[in-house]
């Protein structure tokens, strides 16, 4: 039966904080509210081919609706006595009980194309926030799926802790 000891416990928290992404962010988010300011405050054009007016605080709103996105945007692990929990807010929210598992080991995945959800990775569908460093899971139907985390020491313990258990 697969069950693990009772005390092995696991949380950890990722949300974008490279603080370049939040530059670019930032100064994209400041374009439309300039724009916005120029074209409905000042009277003038924004732009050699500018939007109508709707257009622009339509694009505005979107924008702003992005930069929202990306705040709530979360990686959320934890392992219990009965399996992994992950959820990806707003996206994805996953439950992995240890009985539909394989394999499960720490390792450096590299480069996947860039941060987020990204599928037909090598370890299957993967979701990292940063780093080059996950929860690389197999299930018995031959499912693969990667959890980044930035806590690698702490998660290894807890993966060689669980297989001495479950052995």
């Amino acid at each position: 039966m697969n069950t693990w000891n009772t005390m092995i416990k696991y949380k950890e928290e990722q949300k974008f904080r490279q603080w370049w992404f939040w530059l670019i962010i930032t100064i994209i988010g400041m374009i439309p509210i300039y724009g916005v300011y120029k074209q409905l405050i000042l009277g003038e054009k924004f732009g050699n081919n500018p939007m109508s007016d709707f257009g622009l605080i339509i694009f505005s709103i979107m924008m702003f609706v992005l930069i929202v996105l990306f705040l709530t945007i979360k990686l959320t692990t934890s392992i219990d006595e009965n399996g992994i929990s992950m959820r990806f807010a707003p996206f994805v929210t996953k439950r992995i009980q240890f009985s539909e598992i394989r394999k499960a080991e720490v390792v450096n995945y590299g480069f996947v194309g860039g941060w987020g959800i990204r599928f037909g990775t090598q370890y299957g569908t993967t979701y990292n926030i940063s780093g080059n460093k996950g929860l690389a899971i197999e299930l018995i139907n031959g499912k693969k799926i990667l959890i980044g985390t930035q806590k690698e020491s702490e998660l290894r313990r807890i993966i060689k802790t669980a297989e001495a258990d479950l052995q």
